[in-house]
């Protein structure tokens, strides 16, 4: 395995220093419906019992990693907002008191949205917690990270533009096989703007079912992507995010974040810095202002690893979203080399992509080279918008392929980063093939501080 990705990882270098263009697969998909499944589906179910809690997820609840915030709806009465938790299975010793909200879309009325902030936790724990009353009342865990060190193993999963299809549903699976320990998702959950009326509310209940599965158990660290939005002036709807917000929250404050929509977290090794592709960016905006304080407050002795999360890739070779990223790479690329970000992830396109390190940092209208050259202070730069959504594969890539891409594919799937110490990481992104995993790209990240 090792001499496989170290191989992998001498060709990367070899196309980067030669400035030859990569792969572009030939794999072929075979043709899976891209709709969405229906309601009826058992992948929808609504959990048994009077008022039972649904929809129930995780995250990351302050900056360091030892407080979550436990989500859940309740669909008919408010109930408990209330955590039970403990170290074992049914002996559940501590509570934390949470709020409990509900909103309307046109003619949609949600159900009652619980958020619960537990802290105080121990570093590297395994919590069990229960929500909800009496029979009613639902028991799930999860495991703390380690503690804030620069040799602090850690796996992450990365997925993108996921929906609530029968492919989405293969990546899940595949998903679980995986190991992954924390899941960054790079936007566009539910596709439930695909809808109109009241089923677009209808839809975002179906998606909080659908990834309970995964998302009760381990945290989920969120960033919006364009279906988020959900602007719907025939509707009367004109507030952006207004559904991701009210159900989906983050701990943006622990960050000194103005919105809820960036913000960044420490895990185990990693500082993650989540950015929004849909809000104001360019300079002297709040996101601007802020993502400059930010990167004074990486640490690389305490947390070497840099990753950065984005809905539209600023490096994107597939006809799809052609250079929609473009804006956000001249507002910040700059500062993801002087600061040597690790590797930014991206969705949005619904294919695979992979970048060398490079950048188009000297380019300034007037004078400077206008195309991306090979840079070792620069990210690795991913795309995984192939969580499975409605909308299909985008499997037109630009020909011929630019120097900078090293793989690219348009099937669907998912990535892990698995991190091994301050130095090395490695990275894999396996293929939904027809039903079953396959992992397709691997190489091993080279820290770029150590």
């Amino acid at each position: 395995m090792w001499c496989r990705l170290l191989l992998s990882l001498s060709v990367l270098f070899s196309f980067v220093h030669h400035g030859t263009a990569g792969v572009t697969s030939d794999y072929t998909r075979s043709v899976w419906p891209s709709v969405d499944i229906p309601l009826e589906n058992e992948a929808f179910a609504v959990p048994k019992g009077s008022n039972a809690p649904q929809q129930v997820h995780i995250t990351q609840g302050d900056y360091d990693g030892k407080a979550v915030i436990v989500s859940w709806v309740t669909p008919d009465e408010p109930g408990s907002s209330q955590v039970h938790y403990g170290l074992s299975d049914g002996n559940y010793e501590f509570k934390a008191d949470g709020t409990v909200k509900n909103y309307t879309f046109y003619n949609y009325k949600s159900g009652y949205i619980h958020e619960c902030l537990v802290d105080g936790l121990e570093y590297n724990t395994k919590y069990f917690y229960k929500i909800g009353d009496g029979d009613s009342a639902r028991k799930f865990w999860f495991q703390t990270p380690p503690k804030i060190d620069p040799d602090s193993s850690y796996k992450f999963g990365i997925i993108g533009d996921l929906g609530q299809t029968f492919n989405s549903l293969s990546t899940i699976e595949h998903y679980k096989q995986s190991g992954g320990e924390t899941v960054l998702f790079v936007g566009d959950l539910s596709y439930a703007d695909r809808y109109q009326y009241h089923d677009v509310g209808v839809r975002w209940d179906t998606w909080g079912r659908f990834v309970e599965q995964v998302a009760a158990y381990q945290p989920w660290i969120w960033s919006a992507g364009n279906h988020e939005i959900e602007y719907f002036p025939y509707m009367g709807e004109v507030i952006p995010f207004r559904s991701y917000l009210q159900r989906y929250p983050t701990p943006y404050l622990a960050s000194k974040s103005s919105s809820p929509l960036w913000y960044a977290i420490r895990r185990a090794s990693a500082h993650i810095i989540v950015l929004s592709s849909y809000s104001p960016f360019v300079k002297y905006t709040p996101q601007w202002r802020w993502l400059a304080e930010e990167f004074k407050r990486v640490d690389r002795k305490k947390t070497p690893w840099l990753i950065v999360l984005m809905h539209a890739p600023i490096y994107n070779s597939n006809a799809a979203h052609f250079m929609e990223g473009e804006s956000m790479r001249v507002a910040f690329e700059s500062w993801f080399v002087k600061y040597k970000v690790d590797v930014v992830f991206a969705g949005h396109v619904h294919a695979y992509e992979r970048s060398y390190r490079i950048s188009n940092i000297h380019y300034n209208v007037s004078s400077g080279d206008p195309y991306p050259i090979p840079d070792k202070s620069a990210p690795v730069y991913i795309t995984v918008g192939d969580g499975g959504n409605q909308e299909g594969l985008a499997g037109t890539f630009r020909d011929p392929q630019p120097d900078y891409s090293a793989f690219r594919e348009a099937s669907y799937g998912h990535s892990t980063l698995e991190i091994k110490n301050r130095t090395h990481a490695l990275y894999h992104w396996n293929r939904n093939d027809d039903g079953k995993r396959v992992a397709t790209d691997s190489f091993v990240l080279y820290n770029q501080y150590w």
